[in-house]
């Protein structure tokens, strides 16, 4: 789409993954990334308190992409270009997989007959606590992870894999 345009304004893209070099030919280009879900008909207070991924490969072009930061009311930071991709990977992990967490949980606690709303409280303690870790893998409680995994493969047997690789990543980051 970059090369349909004639080659003089200024040409942002906010793409997450992709690099500012996608807006070649253009010289007077940079990336801004609004770092927010969105959800169509909401309207622009979603980006109320977003930060925004900056990418800009001159003074000139970083001074743009601030200001339209400022217009937009985010709060901006620099980004490497060749960081783009695992940025908005992990993006992807703080906010697409929040969800499919927040759903494989829900379909858990659902099938003790518990409702799925009682964990959203739960869920936002937690980023109000600054996601400090809590728990049986943060305790070293085996006995209640293998209770958790003999309830998983009874009735959900399709989240043991998602169960055993989120404790082995909650345990290799205690270690570090």
């Amino acid at each position: 789409m970059a090369a349909a345009i004639e080659p003089g304004p200024w040409l942002c893209h906010v793409s997450g993954a992709t690099r500012v070099r996608a807006l070649a030919p253009h010289a007077r280009r940079f990336g801004l990334h609004p770092l927010q879900t969105f959800q169509v008909g909401l309207g622009p207070t979603q980006l109320d308190g977003a930060w925004g991924a900056l990418t800009a490969e001159t003074t000139e072009a970083r001074e743009a992409g601030l200001a339209l930061a400022a217009l937009l009311g985010l709060t901006a930071f620099d980004l490497a270009d060749e960081g783009r991709p695992a940025y908005h990977a992990g993006a992807v992990m703080a906010s697409g997989f929040l969800t499919t967490l927040h759903g494989a949980a829900a379909a858990l606690v659902e099938t003790a007959g518990a409702p799925r709303e009682a964990l959203e409280p739960l869920m936002r303690r937690t980023m109000e606590n600054g996601f400090l870790p809590t728990g049986p893998h943060v305790r070293g409680d085996r006995e209640t992870i293998d209770a958790h995994l003999a309830a998983i493969r009874e009735l959900a047997p399709e989240l043991e894999r998602l169960y055993l690789a989120l404790g082995e990543a909650t345990e290799r980051l205690l270690r570090t």
